[in-house]
């Protein structure tokens, strides 16, 4: 039977319980200093200042000026409701324009919640504007949690990404060695042998955001699961396609919110001067489970997983007291079917399937990857093209898609209004990929991913062994080198018709590694076109990513052929030494 949800104000704490879980938060502060649950007293890092194991955190910047990097403290506590089956605490920051000085000019409610029953609590914040408030670019802002490092020693992020991790120690110079990218280390003498010889690196367990519905640890005496679930992802920036970082050696369990990470300044969430703004950022639920047999310690994992389809079953929620959440009583939506219109492909119209399709304020073609602002709602078509995009918040929308195997991005002529308690009917839609003829001949196939290009093995000496049978075999450190290994003296050759992509086509164009520097690099694709009739053709190039990258590309002709029509996906990665261009 489940018992009552209590909570006890206790000098500069509060301490909320449902009788599977306790919570203590400071208070105003909001610092979440203790979760004692499944025979652990505190499954937070007792060896962390209060400041550093719950905690909201953000970097920020006055337009142009160097980032400030803010802990979020909160300066007035207030119980929102409590009853027997429901506790909901509120810790507010207000910006107040007529005090001086440069302050974060945001007014910030972040909250907990403890349900009767439950073996979780949630956690969201709402995050405001008025007029008035100065302008400012938003870089990034999260909920961090820091577990018990000597509890806390496995990481799941998805069936194929697990593994026991590096103790934060092994990060400091006496055991490990930072390489080239600042938060990669070898670790060179670890606590456990075991990852000898290995690279650890944050950035190596990032996921999609639609990837990335829950992620988690696992400890040891007692074995307790500690899961981090998103039941949606409509708060977070970039669409379905940002990367965010998940969990990484710390123990940390990361809910990222808005960040930057690789894109860059064109990620910003930027603010004019007086422009109001309000956006609810959650509730993300944290998911905590529990097993006396140590064999049966993986079924955390998989109940985890089960935990998440429930939360999104039920989202959006019903037990939060805040009008600027909205149920789905209040809540509309969106359905028709994506057709693909390529009379080079086919005569008739083609199912767009599992295509990525959602409502977003962004106002150009993709532009919905860096729209930073307001919310999106994305799902993916099923194989006749059918898609239906539930729970919106009642709004005016541009409708996105993209589509495996088409390059381009769709975008509807049409406003899309949502209204609330309605669905909307917006029929057969039609994606005419940009086109200008037929394909001649091309490499790679347009998924956005470089997955079908040649990804090397990593070299022996900065392994991560969770990747060695991954298909994420991309994320191991140091691969721009393993170019320079393959061609050591001149650079790759592709021949149309004699090679393959996934065998001779280097999944990232990067520099080659010279004697003091890294050197530029020419890629050369190689054709024969015997038959073809008199006129322009057009080259394109479609670049999944780039960064601090300058791609330059050149057409080398002979006889009466000079220009060519092709899809070639590319890659670009960052150059590993911040110091050259």
């Amino acid at each position: 039977m489940a018992k009552n949800v209590t909570l006890i104000n206790q000098g500069s704490q509060v301490i909320l319980s449902n009788g599977l879980v306790q919570l203590t938060i400071s208070k105003p502060q909001g610092l979440l200093i203790g979760i004692k649950y499944g025979g652990m007293d505190n499954l937070l890092d007792v060896k962390s200042n209060e400041s550093n194991r719950g905690y909201w955190d953000l970097n920020w910047n006055v337009r142009g000026d160097q980032d400030i990097y803010q802990l979020l403290r909160g300066v007035r506590y207030s119980v929102v409701s409590w009853n027997k089956n429901h506790a909901e605490v509120s810790f507010k920051s207000m910006y107040d324009p007529s005090v001086p000085g440069v302050r974060l000019p945001l007014s910030i409610d972040f909250r907990y919640i403890l349900r009767s029953g439950v073996s979780g609590f949630y956690c969201y914040a709402i995050y405001e504007r008025d007029q008035g408030f100065p302008a400012f670019d938003l870089v990034q802002t999260r909920l961090v949690f820091k577990l018990r490092r000597e509890r806390f020693h496995y990481m799941a992020i998805t069936d194929e990404k697990q593994r026991v991790m590096p103790m934060p120690e092994d990060l400091l110079p006496s055991r490990g060695k930072q390489l080239i990218v600042p938060e990669s280390v070898l670790l060179v003498n670890p606590i456990n042998p075991d990852l000898k010889g290995e690279v650890d690196d944050k950035y190596q367990y990032s996921m999609d955001n639609k990837d990335s519905g829950v992620h988690g640890w696992i400890s040891s005496s007692p074995i307790i699961g500690f899961w981090m679930i998103y039941p949606s992802q409509e708060f977070r920036n970039g669409g379905p396609t940002k990367q965010n970082l998940t969990a990484h050696t710390g123990p940390l369990c990361l809910a990222m919110f808005h960040s930057s990470h690789y894109i860059g300044n064109d990620m910003l969430t930027q603010f004019q001067e007086g422009e109001t703004w309000r956006k609810v950022l959650g509730p993300i639920f944290v998911y905590l489970n529990t097993t006396s047999d140590a064999s049966k310690a993986h079924n955390l994992w998989s109940d985890a997983k089960k935990q998440r389809i429930f939360e999104e079953s039920v989202w959006p929620y019903d037990f939060l007291s805040t009008p600027y959440y909205l149920e789905a009583k209040d809540r509309g939506s969106a359905s028709g079917v994506l057709l693909v219109q390529d009379r080079f492909v086919s005569g008739s119209l083609i199912p767009a399937k599992n295509a990525y399709i959602g409502l977003s304020a962004a106002k150009t073609q993709g532009s919905w990857q860096t729209e930073s602002k307001d919310y999106q709602f994305w799902v993916q078509t099923d194989l006749r093209g059918n898609f239906n995009i539930k729970n919106a918040i009642p709004g005016v929308y541009r409708l996105h898609a993209f589509v495996p195997g088409f390059i381009g991005d769709y975008l509807n002529k049409e406003l899309v209004t949502i209204s609330s308690g309605t669905e909307l009917q917006l029929g057969n839609l039609v994606y005419t990929p940009p086109r200008d003829g037929p394909t001649i001949w091309e490499i790679g196939f347009p998924d956005r991913t470089a997955s079908d290009f040649f990804v090397p093995d990593v070299n022996p000496m900065y392994v991560n062994k969770l990747f060695l049978n991954s298909p994420e075999k991309y994320r191991q450190y140091g691969l721009w080198d393993r170019y320079t290994d393959l061609h050591p003296n001149s650079d790759q050759i592709f021949t149309v018709g004699a090679n393959t992509p996934n065998k001779d086509w280097f999944f990232a164009h990067v520099d080659r590694k010279g004697p003091t520097s890294y050197l530029s690099t020419t890629w050369e694709v190689r054709f024969n076109l015997n038959q073809v009739t008199k006129g322009a053709y057009n080259l394109r190039l479609a670049i999944a990513s780039a960064t601090r990258s300058d791609l330059k590309v050149v057409k080398h002709s002979t006889r009466l052929i000079s220009t060519i029509l092709t899809y070639v996906n590319f890659l670009v990665l960052p150059h590993p030494d911040p110091n050259e261009p």
